[in-house]
């Protein structure tokens, strides 16, 4: 499965970093990122499959390569080792075949010992993408970490026999996660109903409704959640879906859902799990160009993949030094700048 370059629009890297081929990959990735262009599993507005694309250039910084983190002080497109193997190809008039070839490129991935970075596409491919860890990792042996407005365990019986609605459900009824360590954040609104909540209750999966996360503080929900995620297992898989943020901050989306996270919770949070917690993939969905504005959901997709990856690379640098990364210290006091009051 070789470089096929950008499924819409020009060929392309993620902020120029090396491109990759599956068939003849180095042997030091320590990521590698991918693009799933399928959006034939929406239930409302299509338009993710041109989500990898924006993903891929939305930023007003040179595509070089590089990018340092303010926050913890790393580049991690130079400190890790990152490729990109372009987009794997779906057609949205062949669900099947596009989920057997996302899981296989996944699984190839998984196989060289990097981190899968997946971008969507809708959350239908949260289906190959886990299971595909799953199967390099264990079944049973990572946890979900899921930010979204919606639960995503729709009945399988209902309608089409895949979908953005079920991959979770699946995912669980197929061994391949455990419903007790399904961590669900920012869910909203007015679906699913009581048998479908029943049916999430038996299977032990743990989801913070937004109502929960504002009357706790969001801080809390997460530690709780990151406790329960490392408890017996060995990787966290984190699957982001940009609806979670409230649609005036990210409006180009296929199912926007009023009340959700602020755009700068998400980017705090995604951080504090990548840094914290041992990431074994990571997934960006539902990034829907058509129904953007000023790019500005393109952009927050980006910076998720930008702060997934700073986290991991911080963690392994603090791991390899025996340091710590403290958010409370002034950033120009960081690192031996010195100064600043």
């Amino acid at each position: 499965m070789h470089h096929l370059g950008s499924a819409f629009g020009p060929d392309i890297t993620f902020l120029g970093v090396p491109r990759l081929d599956l068939d003849d990959p180095p042997a030091d990735a320590d990521v590698i990122i991918l693009g799933a262009p399928f959006d034939g599993g929406t239930s409302h507005r299509p338009g993710a499959r041109f989500g990898p694309a924006a993903i891929r250039q939305a930023c007003y910084l040179p595509h070089n390569g590089a990018r340092r983190s303010l926050a913890l002080g790393v580049d991690p497109l130079t400190e890790l080792k990152v490729y990109d193997a372009g987009d794997v190809p779906c057609y949205s008039g062949d669900i099947e075949q596009s989920i057997r070839t996302v899981e296989g490129a996944v699984r190839m991935t998984a196989g060289l010992g990097a981190i899968p970075v997946v971008l969507g596409g809708d959350h239908t491919i949260a289906l190959p993408d886990m299971r595909a860890v799953a199967r390099h990792h264990g079944f049973g042996r990572v946890s979900m970490l899921h930010f979204d407005a919606h639960a995503d365990t729709g009945e399988v019986e209902d309608g089409p026999l895949y979908g953005h609605g079920k991959p979770m459900r699946q995912l669980i009824e197929s061994g391949a996660v455990r419903g007790d360590r399904f961590l669900q954040m920012g869910l909203r609104g007015y679906w699913p109903g009581p048998e479908t909540l029943r049916w999430m209750a038996e299977q032990g999966m743990r989801s913070y409704e937004m109502s929960e996360i504002s009357a706790r503080g969001f801080d809390t929900c997460l530690a709780e959640a990151f406790a329960t995620a490392m408890d017996d297992c060995d990787g966290v898989y984190l699957s982001v879906d940009v609806d979670v943020v409230d649609p005036g901050q990210a409006p180009g989306t296929g199912t926007p859902e009023p009340g959700g996270l602020t755009s700068r919770q998400l980017l705090d949070a995604v951080r504090r799990a990548a840094y914290e917690l041992p990431i074994v993939g990571v997934e960006v969905v539902e990034v829907a160009p058509p129904y953007d504005h000023a790019d500005i959901t393109a952009y927050l997709g980006n910076r998720i993949v930008l702060e997934a990856l700073s986290g991991i690379a911080r963690r392994r640098r603090d791991a390899g030094e025996g340091t710590t990364w403290d958010p409370t210290v002034p950033l120009l006091r960081r690192d031996g700048l010195g100064g600043g009051r």
